[in-house]
């Protein structure tokens, strides 16, 4: 059996980052250990669906690597965004050139899907603290109201519905998503 860390009391990220991986994911924030949620059939279908929409026009031109429920240490915290966007160049590598285990900084576009017993405002609070950092781009998807709020540095959230494509990471100008898009995807 996996020892899970404390979700109440103080731990430090090094005592945090000793404990083995847990399902759902726990995150680290200001001393403090929250767990995930653990994701439903909707929340997977989009995390699935938007990761390889994203991968097939980032990664054969060597642009940016969407990644999945993946551990990003920085500035204090250790989170585990829904989707972790790195630009080609920032992907952490290996000696032999291999993609790391450890991501030991910022995503580039942090992808967040709303669950149903989640707190919008711990998520929303999760971008704000990314795009502090140097992330580029923030979207929270609430696959309740059918809408994406679109984040971005020094300016104010965008709530985006229906057909209008959204803004992606400069880098991808051949990606075009609208939320329309998005939600479809659930419908099989």
């Amino acid at each position: 059996m996996v020892a899970v860390p404390p979700l109440m009391g103080q731990l430090t990220l090094e005592e945090f980052l000793a404990y083995p991986e847990t399902q759902p994911a726990c995150e680290y924030v200001e001393g403090s250990v929250r767990q995930k949620p653990m994701p439903q059939g909707e929340h997977s279908t989009l995390q699935i669906r938007l990761g390889t929409a994203i991968n097939e026009v980032a990664v054969p031109g060597k642009l940016a690597h969407a990644f999945t429920e993946l551990r990003c240490t920085f500035s204090g915290r250790s989170i585990v965004p829904d989707i972790a966007v790195f630009v080609w160049s920032r992907i952490p590598r290996t000696e032999r050139g291999r993609i790391a285990n450890r991501f030991d900084c910022h995503p580039d576009w942090v992808i967040e899907i709303l669950s149903p017993e989640q707190s919008a405002n711990q998520v929303i609070e999760k971008i704000l603290y990314c795009l502090n950092a140097g992330t580029q781009l923030g979207w929270l998807i609430d696959p309740q109201d059918e809408s994406v709020v679109v984040f971005q540095p020094d300016s104010l959230p965008q709530v985006r519905s229906g057909v209008e494509p959204l803004p992606v990471w400069e880098g991808l100008d051949n990606l075009s998503v609208s939320a329309k898009q998005i939600f479809d995807w659930l419908v099989i």
